[in-house]
């Protein structure tokens, strides 16, 4: 990846522009919740987040061998907890007796956590819950929202174009809050993004690139104008094309990475250096 040595005088006008009109206009996305501080996608993670003020917390889901949804990010327990194998290897009941490893790898006292201990941990704050990994259970997990008033605080996504999400689940298309992710390395990208502009409106669109080349990154104005938001990883280099947190914080260079991101118009910024995030937006008045 090749970072601009300069970012244009029209961005950084553009960046100046909006710190001087006072714009609260970029939401930030806890990714797996504070899992700097607690073990990633625990309870105790999220609650952690939603306390540092973020807008969005990041989790993954799976189903266990009894049907309940609960929080996991690797297809199996191995990583993150003192057990081995898959969730769906276990009841929930068995799952519990598992406990979750903190970033050194040390065993904690946080057991794996239920989607729906997490939604009524959240209910009533100013914060969304983005569901990654979600598209095999969006039946179930839409009735376990509903059942606990919770649908309105969730956002549901894929990476599936809009007539694969229609097939599979045409009865939910407009019950829910829905965010496609596209790959802009891809060529029939803005076509993806049109096909659901067209038949839907998405709460935004979560853009990935390895790549800052494309065109829809140049000029994204036919997505804020359709109503829907850009969503931009500051996360890991492979999303985008190094504009990314390490570059920010590890290398003390702002200026190619979130810099960068802010002035690609992204709305919501999902990181790993949340709390770091939020004192940058708030200097620059971008942030509650």
């Amino acid at each position: 990846m090749k970072l601009n040595k300069l970012i244009p005088a029209a961005i950084i006008l553009q960046i100046i522009t909006l710190c001087a009109a006072g714009q609260n206009k970029i939401l930030v996305t806890a990714h797996r919740g504070d899992w700097r501080n607690a073990p990633e996608n625990s309870l105790l993670g999220f609650k952690y987040a939603a306390d540092m003020g973020v807008d969005i917390v990041e989790l993954d889901l799976k189903k266990t061998k009894d049907g309940e949804i609960v929080i996991m990010h690797d297809e199996t327990i191995n990583r993150t907890t003192n057990g081995k194998g898959k969730p769906s290897d276990y009841t929930l009941a068995e799952l519990r007796e598992f406990r979750l490893k903190n970033g050194l790898g040390r065993v904690t006292n946080n057991p794996i956590p239920t989607l729906k201990e997490v939604m009524l941990a959240l209910k009533g704050r100013a914060v969304k819950v983005n569901l990654d990994k979600s598209y095999p259970f969006y039946t179930e997990t839409y009735a376990l929202l509903t059942n606990t008033g919770t649908l309105k605080n969730a956002i549901f996504k894929s990476e599936l174009p809009f007539d694969s999400l229609k097939q599979r689940y045409p009865d939910l298309v407009n019950k829910i809050i829905y965010m496609p992710v596209v790959n802009l390395d891809k060529p029939n990208a803005r076509q993806v993004i049109n096909d659901y502009l067209k038949n839907m409106k998405p709460y935004g669109f979560e853009l990935i690139f390895t790549r800052d080349t494309s065109s829809i990154l140049a000029d994204n104005r036919f997505i804020r104008k359709a109503g829907s938001k850009v969503w931009i990883n500051s996360l890991w280099a492979s999303l985008n094309a190094g504009h990314d947190d390490d570059t920010a914080i590890e290398q003390g260079n702002k200026k190619d990475s979130w810099d960068w991101i802010i002035a690609h118009n992204a709305a919501i910024i999902q990181t790993d250096r949340p709390l770091q995030m939020l004192k940058y937006l708030k200097a620059k008045h971008l942030h509650n």
